[in-house]
């Protein structure tokens, strides 16, 4: 199990004021405290605390570097294929 999947499962209301939620226990025995908004969770494994944020960084950095070179290559091949600058013909006068 995924910790996105256990994340969806994890109520996101925070109506009681509380900022933390109960802890709930993986298959695997380490402990899950909810935070009471969707930013992540404390995971509790041997003994040891770590911070699993809901949204993954890296991600949101790759759709923006693949968006942007996107954008690049658009802009290039519109370039490429009708100049900004006016066409220029040069005629003879008979």
């Amino acid at each position: 199990m995924k910790f996105s999947d256990v994340l969806d499962q994890l109520p996101a209301d925070g109506a009681d004021g509380r900022v933390y939620g109960e802890p709930f226990e993986t298959a695997d025995g380490a402990t899950v405290i909810p935070v009471a908004k969707p930013l992540g969770v404390f995971v509790v494994h041997q003994g040891k605390a770590r911070w699993v944020p809901a949204v993954d960084g890296n991600r949101i950095a790759l759709i923006g570097a693949v968006t942007g070179l996107l954008a690049a290559v658009i802009a290039t091949l519109a370039v490429l294929r009708q100049p900004p600058w006016p066409k220029m013909v040069i005629t003879e006068n008979r």
